[in-house]
């Protein structure tokens, strides 16, 4: 039976926009409140790109990169990460996986372009820089590799979601294979984008393209726990005994990679004070101006309390994890604005004595900046949402019926075929390539 056709209208639990002009009057305002942010946030950055973003940020010639290289990171952090923990799944045959995979490669694109709709703001000029970036490619540099690569990731990604929803196992493992391939290349590049920088002692070395990569895997599975928990509470029925399995499998994983990200944190300062060029930023935020957003924000929110109330849940406490990950995704932004501000606050003169670059640089996010990181972030929240209706929370029909000789995979949800004398287990492993 192997190659048979099955009619099925609604593949995926595909219902359309029906589904959205079916929702209940609370569901249509929630969405109109982040359509509304991402069309205010849109015009800030409208109104920022006319006037010249150097007269309505706050960003300085000292302090380049501001709250939204931050936010833009905040994203590409996570769709990474998304994309990670999907391909635990249909890429590397970890069954338990294997039913969070569609919303995190959903989830993955949406962040991707969320990202990309914050960055496009903090280009002086997005469209020359898209020609240019083709016709006129610097291969040594950091900046072009990243942009290239985030593209390609994004192509990937989206091909990979094609095949997912068309239930062909192969193709989407060997485009969500190369998706991760390139993410994964992308995102260290991204983190040599800040370490191969001589000048900023505070970012330079190989701690962060290697940071970034299992800080990634941390976001990415604090993301998937949060919107499958909240799928939940918009559908209850979509937590059928085989995403209670994959909740509790990524549940086990993030708590693995908290672990992972305090043991690096725990590093990065007993290293730095010992070094006379990160000392200065680390005590700003050991006991200084940054002292909240690392002790509450960073460790606090976003890995001692997750991590406590994630092994409290047992995987199973639906309600505390959409807490603990809630929180945690507020803690994880901190994080990112933690690498990105503090690294430029110790003037590149300090080194050399000058007096005027003794103390530390400040800077304060202004409102277009605030309002433009909106933009992306109310653009992730508004296609979660409309996701959740349009594709039916990411599961099949419930009237879908299995034709003669097919079951409904445990691992992916999909519809399998056995061939003669074949078991479902060895079936799966044949639709899905199990090594």
């Amino acid at each position: 039976m192997t190659g048979r056709i099955v009619n099925i209208s609604k593949k995926w639990g595909f219902h359309g926009i029906t589904a959205l002009k079916e929702a209940s009057p609370g569901y249509k305002m929630i969405m109109g409140f982040f359509l509304l942010m991402t069309l205010a946030g849109l015009a800030f950055g409208l109104h920022a790109l006319y006037v010249g973003y150097h007269h309505v940020y706050g960003v300085t010639r000292e302090i380049s990169w501001g709250l939204l290289i931050a936010a833009y990171i905040f994203c590409v952090v996570t769709s990474t990460g998304l994309c990670i923990v999907s391909s635990v799944g249909h890429v590397f045959g970890g069954e338990a996986f294997m039913p969070i995979a569609k919303r995190a490669v959903f989830m993955s694109i949406v962040f991707m372009f969320g990202g990309f709709c914050i960055i496009f703001f903090d280009i002086e000029n997005p469209f020359r820089m898209a020609i240019w970036n083709v016709f006129s490619p610097n291969l040594v540099s950091n900046m072009w590799w990243m942009g290239t690569l985030y593209g390609a990731y994004l192509v990937f990604m989206m091909i990979e979601y094609y095949f997912l929803l068309d239930q062909n196992h192969s193709m989407s493992r060997l485009m969500g294979f190369f998706g991760l391939v390139v993410g994964v290349a992308a995102h260290s590049n991204l983190g040599a984008v800040f370490g191969m920088l001589h000048g900023r002692p505070f970012w330079y070395g190989p701690y962060l393209p290697i940071y970034f990569i299992f800080s990634a895997a941390m976001s990415g599975g604090c993301a998937i726990l949060f919107f499958t928990a909240l799928g939940w509470k918009i559908n209850p029925e979509i937590m059928n005994q085989r995403m209670e399995r994959a909740v509790k499998a990524v549940t086990q994983l993030t708590i693995f990679m908290i672990s992972v990200i305090i043991f690096f944190t725990i590093w990065k300062i007993l290293t730095g004070m010992v070094s006379e060029g990160k000392q200065l930023v680390l005590m700003s935020m050991l006991t200084g101006d940054f002292a909240v957003n690392f002790w509450v924000f960073e460790v606090f929110l976003g890995m001692f309390l997750p991590l406590y109330l994630l092994i409290r849940s047992r995987g199973n406490n639906f309600n505390l994890i959409l807490w603990a990950t809630g929180l945690m995704l507020i803690g994880i932004f901190y994080m990112r604005y933690d690498i990105v501000i503090p690294g430029q606050m110790e003037s590149v003169y300090h080194s050399l004595g000058v007096v005027e670059a003794a103390n530390l640089l400040t800077y304060t996010p202004t409102l277009h900046e605030i309002m433009a990181s909106l933009f992306g972030i109310g653009f992730i929240a508004l296609a979660y949402f409309a996701g959740e209706k349009v594709l039916n929370g990411h599961q099949l029909e419930k009237h879908e019926i299995v034709p003669d000789g097919g079951y409904i995979c445990p691992g992916c949800g999909a519809i399998h075929f056995m061939e003669a004398g074949e078991t479902e287990e060895d079936a799966m492993k044949r639709h899905h390539r199990i090594w």
